[in-house]
């Protein structure tokens, strides 16, 4: 009866999302199963091989079990193995919507562009009386789609619909690259954003952000929606405008250190972001697993002495490994020896490293990281006299980003570069907590699955995989191995060379901008003409250039990190791109204004910008005509304009309007915009000629010369080959000397070393294969640990960062703070009672002097108090407490008035900046406070003990006491104040902010009503910046 079973159960019924059914076990086997119940005759195909079905019922029945076995054997190897899923169960699920949304094509293909226009008022007022996005979806995906018809002259397929809907549900699409994930987002985006409270599309960097706005954004603009986009240089009211926009185009860390800023705005005006509602995440895996080790932080300045690290260079440069100091490479840290102690202590004539006045230790054992593993061309570069980062997983320059701890400078004695001041945290958080705070979250990328748990276990995320469009035909070759590098990068030549010969373009894949030059190198000796893409500031230029040309005849690309490079590699060429360059270098250098300002290096200028493009990338020369028609567009351009007077973002805007499909009403765009069509219709016959070649050669080849750190980013190089059923194959040469074996490998790879003495000869063995994909998991596994530890330790963190946050927004945005001082003040007076009375003291040994002592110290207008008067008004603990309360709560009051009488309107003004002055001060101590626990906690767990739990509770006290302090300040503050005015004729111009912020005389050393705490005196004395 099993085969009844597996019929009838909901698996194969509804798709269940959480297993993936195999190919053996797709439903259309069950209906198989289930016909060849009914008639036991005919034929049907199983696994390749055609089954004769016999007559005789025993035969048949014996039969089906055997088949029933394979098929649930089917089903458990699908569910362990999710890698072979093609998305045909996704495919099956979403048919009937699918299927509703072409019926709706028909229709919508009637319609004027008006009308398709007045749909997007339609749902927007159906939306607004109740109905469910999810009854909208059909009519709203295929408006969208007739409008990127109409607009892009792209029709989005099944398959990307599909996708569209697995991004509605709120979770993750892993679609293969070239299926068109830009033009995916833009469904979902549509359909959250008729509810009216906005939606992020969030991409990788800058560059994307601008492209996916100018390109799919015009969709949903000509359906009448806004559409912003956030890019780094823009002012505070640019942003606040562009997050007003229905669908804003956002990258990660833009959106993360908005958030940020908001958290330490001053006023209601400086605020940008508005709630949170919905995020689609471009390349998903690479915003929240990559660079969620590495959490956003916003500092500031904080002094430290700068010869110290020149010092501490200078040692490290003449301590030696092993001797002085030992390395782990695996988690980063260094060690020094008895040996190394010992002659550090006597070089810098100190008694003790660790002494804390000095702390030697800090500088001395950043200063061997420096040295040891932090490699200059590896994980940064030098320009002018900066250290820039570069990002690990990108291969792009991290600017304005620096390493924590006192690491950056380390870094830059090194390199003998002017040191720059250290930094203290204002505020933080990490891309995984930031984005749980979306009540819809989702997203999509080319490799997803490989990393389905920690979507699940860290985001509640489930991964889907959507169905390719057409069948992929990629070939991916089995690995070859080498012992040593030296034979490796021997073999990576010549396989290139082989390639090249046959007219196969070659995407050469590595890991650092070192290795990506050194390989340059051995290319150009023997002859190899190739394009090197990596972090170095004159190749990031050319980048989508450089991506755009990788797929034509011959062409041989070097890269790093080829996640999020944005542009699709097409076999033959990419007419269009290469048109618009053509257009570039025509229109910019006559349109844009020259900058002053900008980035500019120490010593030399800046170079003038030329925006030539290399004459070999066009494939063919213009033909005078198109040249003709070409410069008319861009002389009316210049006319229209005026000479020069663009800044070069609103012209690479205009141009990248032209060179788009979307209606032009303007003369000269529309001008620029047929010069554009008939360059590209030149250059097409060329490259669709090209184009051929390149296939019947075998398509675009990938060499890997590196495994990365997780298989998912080894995917997505594979992945750049074989788009849309193109053909094309993968092989990734290995050493055993890489990093990632040498370091993780363990002494099963040492001891195959030891064994294969051959330098150069690739070495073939299935236990190899093993342990190198053993040690691969080893270091997925080692760095999931990683960030699902900082996930912990930031999950307590997040919890006081929202609770403080939330305070502060409430002080910020409120007209009136009167109940919050209230509170503080009332709160106070128990915590001056309780320190110096008690709860549990007996009403004869109550202290009456000493507790009126400090109320009187603490606030002046408590001078009636006296001993007989509080024990005639208060026969017991709670009655003592509820006056004291009441007289602090009226103390206030009077002041207030006071304040008023003098200033009108200055108390508001004033205790929101004693408040918020507070807040940001004490809690930018406290992540400081934390920053040590979680750094002291790690050494506990020698002692048995769990070093979370122990953070967590160490962290929790710190945090009330925090609480406490920002009451016991701001409302000591308050009682203290005393407004002078300063200039009365500046008065109204100023507003009130002319009115100083003083405190009176008796206030100064802040008397912290809790004795055992010493409070900070800056309290007391507002400064004049928050």
């Amino acid at each position: 009866m099993a085969a009844t079973h597996l019929c009838e159960s909901p698996l194969v019924k509804h798709h269940h999302p959480c297993v993936s059914l195999s190919p053996l076990c797709s439903s259309k086997l069950s209906h198989t199963l289930l016909d060849l119940k009914k008639s036991h005759l005919g034929t049907f195909s199983f696994g390749g091989k055609t089954f004769q079905m016999p007559k005789t019922s025993r035969m048949a029945s014996r039969r089906r079990r055997r088949m029933q076995a394979v098929a649930s054997l089917g089903g458990l190897l699908g569910g362990i193995f999710k890698g072979t899923d093609t998305g045909e169960s996704t495919r099956q699920q979403y048919a009937s919507t699918v299927s509703v949304i072409n019926g709706l094509e028909a229709q919508m293909s009637a319609l004027s562009d008006s009308e398709l226009r007045e749909k997007t008022r339609l749902f927007q007022e159906r939306a607004k009386q109740g109905e469910s996005l999810d009854s909208l979806l059909p009519e709203a995906f295929a408006v969208i789609r007739e409008a990127s018809k109409r607009v892009l002259g792209l029709r989005p397929f099944d398959v990307q619909l599909i996708g569209g809907m697995v991004l509605h549900k709120g979770e993750i699409a892993e679609m293969r690259t070239g299926e068109g994930k830009t033009l995916v987002a833009i469904l979902p985006a549509y359909l959250n954003a008729l509810i009216g409270k906005g939606v992020h599309v969030v991409t990788v960097n800058d560059y994307l952000a601008r492209r996916d706005c100018e390109w799919v954004g015009q969709v949903p603009r000509f359906l009448g929606l806004k559409v912003g986009l956030i890019q780094q240089n823009m002012t505070s009211e640019q942003r606040r405008e562009n997050y007003l926009c229905d669908i804003t185009y956002v990258t990660n860390s833009e959106l993360g250190f908005d958030y940020l800023r908001d958290n330490l705005a001053t006023s209601v005006e400086e605020l940008v972001l508005r709630n949170f509602n919905y995020c689609v995440i471009d390349e998903v895996d690479s915003i929240l697993i990559d660079e969620a080790r590495t959490p956003l932080i916003i500092s500031g300045p904080a002094e430290k002495p700068s010869d110290r690290y020149y010092k501490a260079a200078k040692i490290a440069t003449v301590f030696e490994r092993e001797i002085h100091y030992t390395v782990d490479e695996k988690q980063k840290t260094v060690l020094l020896t008895e040996q190394g102690y010992e002659d550090s202590e006597e070089i810098l004539g100190v008694k003790d490293l660790y002494d804390p006045r000095e702390q030697w230790a800090s500088y001395v054992l950043n200063a061997i990281k420096a040295k040891e593993l932090f490699l200059r061309d590896v994980n940064y570069i030098i320009r002018g006299k900066e250290v820039l980062i570069v990002d690990e997983f990108t291969g792009r320059v991290m600017q304005g980003r620096r390493w924590s701890d006192g690491l950056h400078q380390a870094v830059e004695a090194k390199e003998g570069l002017p040191i720059q001041n250290e930094t203290v945290t204002l505020a933080s958080i990490s891309y995984q907590n930031f984005f749980l705070q979306f009540p819809k979250l989702c997203g999509m990328t080319g490799t997803a699955a490989t990393e389905s748990t920690e979507f699940e276990s860290i985001y509640k995320l489930k991964v889907t995989i959507v169905p390719t469009n057409k069948p992929m035909i990629r070939k991916d070759e089995s690995d070859v191995v080498f012992r040593a590098t030296t034979g490796k990068w021997r073999a990576v030549v010549i396989e290139i060379s082989r390639m090249h010969k046959t007219g196969r373009p070659v995407l050469v894949g590595t890991t650092s901008v070192e290795q990506s030059d050194s390989l340059s190198e051995q290319l150009q000796e023997v002859g190899i003409p190739h394009e090197v893409l990596n972090a170095k500031p004159e190749n990031v230029e050319r980048e989508a250039e450089i991506v755009a040309q990788s797929g034509r005849l011959g062409a041989v690309t070097i890269a790093t990190n080829m996640a999020g490079r944005g542009t699709d590699i097409i076999l033959g060429g990419n007419a269009e791109f290469m048109a618009r360059l053509k257009l570039r270098e025509m229109l910019m250098p006559r349109v844009v204004k020259l900058t002053e300002g900008g980035y500019v290096s120490v010593k030399k200028l800046p170079p003038k910008k030329t925006w030539k493009v290399n004459e070999n990338l066009f494939p063919c020369k213009l033909s005078n005509e198109k040249t003709k028609l070409a410069e008319e567009a861009v002389k009316l351009a210049v006319d229209t304009w005026g000479q020069r007077s663009l800044t070069e973002l609103e012209a690479e805007e205009r141009l990248s309007y032209s060179c788009e499909k979307a209606p032009a009403q303007d003369p000269v765009i529309a001008k620029l915009r047929s010069a554009f069509l008939e360059i590209v219709r030149e250059y097409k016959v060329y490259t669709e000629e090209e184009r051929k070649k390149v296939v019947s050669a075998g398509g675009l080849h990938v060499v890997g010369t590196e495994r990365h750190e997780s298989r998912r980013v080894d995917n997505q190089l594979r992945g750049r080959t074989g788009r849309q059923g193109d053909p094309g194959s993968s092989r990734f040469f290995l050493s055993l000397e890489d990093n990632i074996f040498r370091i993780f490998g363990g002494d099963r790879i040492q001891g195959l070393m030891r064994a294969f003495r051959v330098e150069d000869l690739p070495i073939e063995s299935k236990m190899l294969t093993k342990a190198l994909d053993e040690a691969q998991r080893k270091v997925e596994n080692y760095f999931f640990d990683i960030r699902k530890q900082l996930f912990e330790f930031d999950e307590v963190l997040n919890s006081q960062r929202d609770r403080v946050y939330t305070e502060r927004r409430r002080a910020l945005e409120s007209d009136n703070l009167q109940s919050l001082i209230i509170e503080y003040a009332e709160l106070t007076m128990d915590d001056i009672l309780e320190a110096n009375i008690g709860s549990d003291a007996s009403k004869e040994s109550w202290d009456l002097e000493k507790l009126i002592k400090k109320l009187q110290q603490y606030c002046y207008l408590l001078n009636d108090l006296t001993p007989d008067l509080l024990r005639s008004k208060c026969s017991s603990y709670e009655d003592l407490q509820d006056y004291l309360r009441r007289r602090g709560r009226e103390a206030y009051l009077q002041k207030r008035d006071i304040i008023e009488s003098k200033a009108p309107g200055l108390t508001k003004d004033a205790e929101r900046f004693l408040v918020l002055s507070n807040i940001d001060r004490l809690w930018k101590e406290h992540l400081q406070a934390l920053k040590f626990v979680q750094q002291a906690v790690g050494l506990r767990g020698y002692a048995q003990r769990d070093p979370l739990i122990e953070y967590k509770l160490e962290g929790y006290n710190l945090f009330l006491e925090m609480m406490a302090q920002i009451r016991r300040n701001v409302i000591y503050s308050i009682y203290q104040f005393q407004p002078v005015l300063v200039k009365k004729d500046q008065d109204q111009r100023e507003n009130n902010s002319s009115t100083e912020v003083v405190t009176n005389g008796r206030g100064n050393n802040n008397p912290d009503p809790v004795n055992a705490i010493e409070s900070s005196s800056a309290a007391a004395t507002p400064q004049s910046s928050a």
